[in-house]
């Protein structure tokens, strides 16, 4: 056992594993990723672990936790400095791009969980996420168009699909470059085509 997490707390403990598995999950397949190679980046034995996870299945609902906890306070703290629903947007989009920028590996664990088959917590856990995430670009967009910034005929629906479309473009765009500094680059561009379909014309 590492002297790093010699004398952590029960909780403590779940943190640092939950960061060590996004922290692998920014190198490898999220899928590859087991308890033994969990255990060996903490510097923990494997029994270790599982005295504060009964399963990597446990392991998994606890990554997505953290995941969504963090990325909806990023993005809310976000919308809230923002002083209209279009700056709002600009702003979720922009954290958002941020959020994945520092923690690479969670994009592909959210795309993991949704193939996965069947109906796991993990799984399900990820379509929360993303329905909270829809909930609040709705809000935005709705609100948009109330004051008048956001075309008076926009499919709120579409526009936020395109929305998310639009993010997961460019993390896919960064997978593929093997790195996040062309996602981060291309962003602003990105949302700047994506304003002038949904704004109002002069």
């Amino acid at each position: 056992m590492s002297e790093a997490t010699r004398y952590l707390s029960a909780d403590e403990r779940r943190a640092v594993t939950v960061e060590a598995v996004v922290a692998l999950a920014a190198q490898q397949n999220p899928s590859d990723i087991t308890t033994s190679a969990i255990a060996q980046h903490m510097g923990v034995t494997q029994g270790a672990l599982f005295r504060h996870f009964p399963s990597k299945e446990a392991i998994l609902e606890a990554v997505m936790h953290w995941v969504s906890e963090r990325l909806l306070a990023r993005v809310d703290r976000a919308a809230e400095a923002a002083a209209t629903p279009l700056q709002a947007l600009e702003a979720v989009f922009m954290a958002h791009i941020g959020f994945v920028a520092e923690h690479p590996g969670v994009p592909r664990m959210l795309f993991g969980e949704l193939q996965r088959p069947g109906e796991t917590l993990p799984k399900k856990m990820v379509q929360t996420l993303l329905q909270r995430y829809g909930t609040r670009l709705h809000g935005l967009l709705e609100e948009g168009k109330a004051r008048g910034d956001l075309r008076a005929d926009l499919d709120v629906d579409a526009a936020a699909v395109l929305f998310i479309g639009s993010i997961q473009g460019l993390v896919m765009q960064s997978l593929l470059a093997g790195g996040v500094e062309r996602m981060r680059s291309d962003a602003p561009r990105v949302f700047a085509i994506y304003c002038r379909g949904i704004r109002s014309l002069p």
